[in-house]
């Protein structure tokens, strides 16, 4: 990842496979005590350990929370709505809280790994809505974050692995 971006990298997760893929790029593992693979996941936990990376001097931070996965995978629509609303207030809103009182430019990317449809259960290869946020660019695009919104932009990007260039090289 270093070698890549010129920067250091962390992975906050719970899940291993996720942090292997960090580690084996090169980015620092870290361990957030009460970090589930479902709804009921230390949120707040997550937003510090962004925080304390981003302090100690990483570049980059990926957050990982599984629980709007699994909640899919078991059609709990209550249960995925509420884990994406704690993400929003609980890990999203103290980063960019932290990011901007920092002074520095920064870019924040959201997006799942993946669909998982309530209506099937599993994992399904429609494409994955993604904003990026950059504190230095006026807003533009769409005002709500759905699969629905990010189909009306008319923007595709055909290969995932890509989107890393959006976020680090615009």
């Amino acid at each position: 990842f270093k070698d890549k971006w010129g920067m250091d990298g962390a992975v906050i997760s719970a899940v291993d496979l996720i942090k292997g893929i960090g580690l084996c790029a090169g980015m620092k593992s870290i361990d957030v005590e009460g970090a589930t693979g479902n709804v009921h996941t230390n949120y707040d936990g997550k937003a510090q350990a962004a925080i304390r990376a981003f302090a100690d001097g990483a570049g980059f931070v990926y957050v990982h929370v599984e629980g709007p996965d699994e909640c899919g995978h078991r059609a709990e629509v209550e249960n995925k709505v509420l884990s994406i609303e704690l993400i929003d207030r609980k890990i999203l809103k103290p980063v960019y809280e932290y990011l901007a009182s920092t002074g520095e430019d920064f870019k924040i990317m959201v997006l799942p790994d993946h669909p998982t449809p309530l209506r099937i259960r599993t994992h399904s290869s429609d494409p994955v809505p993604f904003m990026i946020y950059d504190s230095t660019e006026e807003v533009t695009g769409t005002s709500l974050f759905s699969e629905a919104a990010a189909g009306e932009t008319g923007l595709y990007v055909e290969n995932g692995y890509t989107l890393l260039d959006r976020l680090i090289v615009r």
